[in-house]
């Protein structure tokens, strides 16, 4: 039985985003991930104003005047979120949690898909891959999809996006966009608590991890249209200035007692994960996968906006 609260917060994220999605998201979506497959359709005979790339040189030549092929753009695709519900998405210093905005924000990409006629999947990932919900379309299905994202309790707290990626390549036949909507703690940096730790005593294989990921990241990346969500919380990125703190890390349990007041500190750890996030950064580039960067403090519709339009605009250019 579904506690009357999370239906009644499913119902408020679904008035949210179906009203950003129906206002002007849809739109974008289209022009950002329709006609990246493309199915080819005939040739026919060049005409006046026709792509110079379209020419099939090979009809061409035997015809002694120029053809071009014609394509189709694929009238369906298939939307797979991989969520990540590690113990970490569970954190937020406001009133959102980075789980609740990830649940929000595969909510608007999912009403934009079946907006599309475009089918929606759904995977679960910890350190293992926790649910599976195949491929479909409507309402109802994208409502069990934000249920599940809220509601599922996973049995564990740490986090594998390798897994993950590898269980998509397996499951997909066909090429089919991909979005990862995680706070990527664990790929190319250490979790909150272990970061505090490093401030004190020692530095994480960071490294290792990077490596680890980018390998999968690019396999994934060659064989479907990957998207990097990542969602992420302020306390994340600078550490406040509130005394004297006892932290636990969401997906180890490990407990670390630090001095905020100390500013050598806070700056440590600001610098830290600056460094972290250019390194994501760098990680997502060298894979070839798009990314996107969210806050809980924050609007997140003028973020995907900018994304789509991006996209858009790089497709137009070929």
């Amino acid at each position: 039985m579904i506690p009357k609260e999370l239906l009644k917060k499913i119902r408020q994220i679904e008035i949210r985003t179906k009203r950003l999605v129906s206002e002007s998201l849809a739109g974008q979506y289209h022009s950002a991930f329709k006609g990246q497959g493309m199915d080819f359709d005939e040739v026919r005979e060049y005409q006046p104003g026709d792509e110079v790339r379209a020419i099939d040189w090979n009809v061409t030549a035997r015809m002694n005047h120029p053809f071009v092929k014609k394509f189709r753009e694929e009238r369906e695709l298939t939307v797979m979120l991989v969520v990540d519900l590690s113990g970490s998405g569970l954190f937020g210093s406001g009133d959102q949690s980075k789980r609740e905005l990830a649940a929000e924000l595969a909510s608007v990409l999912a009403f934009s898909a079946i907006r599309n006629q475009d089918k929606v999947g759904l995977v679960l990932f910890t350190e293992t891959v926790e649910k599976y919900i195949p491929p479909r379309k409507g309402r109802r299905h994208v409502l069990r999809v934000i249920r599940d994202i809220l509601y599922h309790q996973p049995k564990f707290r740490g986090t594998s996006l390798n897994g993950a990626l590898e269980f998509v390549n397996r499951i997909l036949p066909h090429r089919s966009v991909v979005v990862v909507v995680s706070d990527f703690l664990g790929e190319t940096n250490p979790s909150r608590a272990e970061v505090m730790a490093h401030l004190k005593r020692r530095a994480v294989h960071s490294e290792t991890l990077g490596r680890t990921s980018s390998t999968v990241l690019r396999q994934s990346s060659r064989k479907h249209d990957v998207v990097a969500v990542q969602v992420i919380d302020p306390f994340e990125l600078v550490l406040p200035d509130i005394g004297r703190l006892v932290l636990q890390d969401a997906e180890t349990g490990e407990l670390v007692e630090i001095n905020t007041s100390d500013g050598r500190r806070r700056t440590a750890f600001a610098n830290r994960q600056e460094k972290t996030q250019r390194e994501l950064d760098r990680l997502f580039r060298g894979a070839k996968v798009d990314a996107i960067r969210v806050r809980t403090d924050e609007p997140y519709d003028r973020a995907l906006a900018q994304f789509f339009d991006t996209r858009e605009k790089r497709r137009r250019r070929g």
